[in-house]
């Protein structure tokens, strides 16, 4: 073997054993959140809580399209149609990715955070509403306290990170919905939370016409709440058939992290 190739091997096995020696353990971040937290009590719950980011914080005619992954027995797909015009028109987005999409589709994840145009943002472990009392939305029962919000946010990010060697810095909850608390705790594991100022198909819901109808309405720094693990949905024929008329109106599509948030 090349001497500068075992040089090279021994220089990332270090770095390697460096990192994984300053992070700390799964189990003293949850105790450090939990003992953070002990006897606070959340009083807000929703999409839009102190902390949640909606907008792109500019007034260019930019839009962000946000497409989540779900990953629940019926949200493993994906609409290859839609990815590949993403890919063809080289137009970029912001992918929230659940643990149990990225386990259904490894080789496929680890080809869109290849591809620069995408950047990987974290759709928490399970697909969990954050909660730290257990509050639940659209009958999916939230996390039940400080360390499940741990687990839920950082398992993903470490499963990400492992796989693409970057950490993702945006968090989005299964449902979109908080507690003020949560939304600390994702604060504090270096992830801002990501909400949306667009809906953009009602969760993989409303049909090509409605999902057109609703993107032709983006203002200058919207950011679009759609889903691209939905193949029989109307969101992709509706993604794609929006995307030239915004161009043709002067908008420019971004990634999330492209601009500071607000």
């Amino acid at each position: 073997m090349n001497k500068c190739i075992i040089v090279l091997s021994v220089i990332i096995l270090l770095a390697a054993q460096a990192f994984a020696a300053s992070s700390p353990t799964m189990e003293s971040l949850k105790q450090r959140a939990t003992a953070r937290y002990i006897g606070v009590s959340p009083v807000l719950w929703g999409e839009i809580v102190p902390g949640v980011r909606t907008r792109l914080d500019t007034g260019e005619k930019t839009i962000a399209l946000t497409l989540d992954a779900c990953g629940s027995a019926k949200g493993k797909g994906v609409d290859s149609r839609l990815m590949a015009f993403l890919i063809e028109k080289q137009i970029p987005a912001t992918l929230f990715i659940n643990g149990r999409w990225i386990d259904a589709n490894p080789e496929l994840f680890r080809q869109l955070a290849s591809n620069p145009l995408f950047e990987i943002a974290n759709h928490g472990i399970r697909h969990k509403p954050a909660s730290i009392n257990g509050k639940s939305i659209y009958g999916i029962a939230g996390t039940v306290n400080v360390a499940e919000v741990v687990d839920e946010i950082e398992l993903n990010a470490r499963k990400i990170e492992a796989i693409t060697g970057v950490r993702p810095k945006l968090y989005r909850s299964g449902t979109a919905f908080y507690d003020e608390v949560a939304v600390q705790i994702s604060q504090g594991l270096g992830h801002e939370v990501a909400g949306y100022s667009l809906l953009g198909d009602a969760g993989a819901t409303w049909s090509a016409t409605q999902v057109k109808t609703a993107l032709l309405k983006a203002a200058p720094g919207d950011v679009a709440l759609l889903h691209m693990n939905h193949p029989e949905a109307g969101t992709g024929a509706g993604i794609m058939a929006a995307v030239p008329e915004l161009q043709r109106r002067g908008f420019r599509f971004v990634r999330m992290s492209d601009y500071p948030l607000k």
